[in-house]
């Protein structure tokens, strides 16, 4: 009885472990027909995960899709909650068995080996975010977080990217992503790749930002240059 107990003990400290070592962001690159090198990076925060893939010299978007995650053992199951070439996936799940180690995650029977970019540090933003509210002329407009139309940024410790979508009609508004920094209260985004707007790409944005009580609040001015005071609570 005692080495069952023992086993599972060690069975599920196995499972959390493993689950929290792949938190952070992770890469890899592929060559397309024309020789142009594309980089796949996918950010896993607590719960949840978002995938994209752009290509690496002019940032031009290609794909990104995401939602939750389980990982129990070696199978990775996710709930897919946007999909950027097949909106119809949205709402279901897919399972498929990975290898993970400290730098690597592996998909088997696929080409698809991730690397390591961070393991959730050194930026204080990790995790994944809703778009909760706006300050407008010094009034607090609070939004609801749990309806199916979403504003979702998702950050490792220095990988960031947003995403606008909603469950319920499959539809995928736009997304954008990159590198940041958080140093002496200011959020800096370094754009890599932007969905709507190609023309953004390189562009690096300052921000102020301020954690209180769980929330995130974000201020400066926007890539079209017009001021913005939002309010972000952590996902749950």
């Amino acid at each position: 009885m005692k080495n069952i107990i023992t086993f599972i003990i060690s069975m599920s400290l196995s499972f959390v472990l493993n689950a929290q070592g792949i938190i952070g962001a992770w890469e890899s690159t592929t060559t397309n027909k024309n020789g142009d090198l594309i980089k796949n990076v996918v950010i896993f925060a607590d719960g949840y995960q978002a995938l994209s893939t752009y290509d690496s010299a002019t940032g031009k978007f290609i794909h990104s899709n995401g939602g939750t995650w389980e990982l129990e053992g070696n199978l990775m199951t996710e709930n897919i909650e946007f999909h950027t070439d097949q909106p119809e996936r949205v709402g279901t799940k897919v399972s498929f068995e990975v290898v993970i180690t400290e730098t690597t995650i592996e998909i088997v029977g696929s080409n698809m080996k991730f690397t390591r970019i961070d393991n959730g540090s050194p930026g204080k933003l990790h995790g994944a975010w809703l778009m909760s509210g706006r300050v407008r002329d010094g009034k607090t407009q609070t939004r609801d977080t749990s309806g199916p139309r979403k504003t979702m940024k998702i950050l490792s410790g220095t990988r960031f990217q947003w995403i606008a979508y909603n469950t319920e009609t499959k539809k995928f508004m736009g997304t954008g992503g990159g590198t940041y920094s958080t140093k002496n209260g200011d959020y800096i985004e370094n754009i890599e790749f932007f969905s709507k707007d190609n023309s953004k790409v390189g562009l690096s944005l300052k921000f102020g930002y301020e954690l209180t009580n769980g929330t995130w609040h974000h201020t400066g001015l926007s890539s079209k240059g017009n001021p913005i005071n939002e309010i972000w609570s952590i996902r749950k």
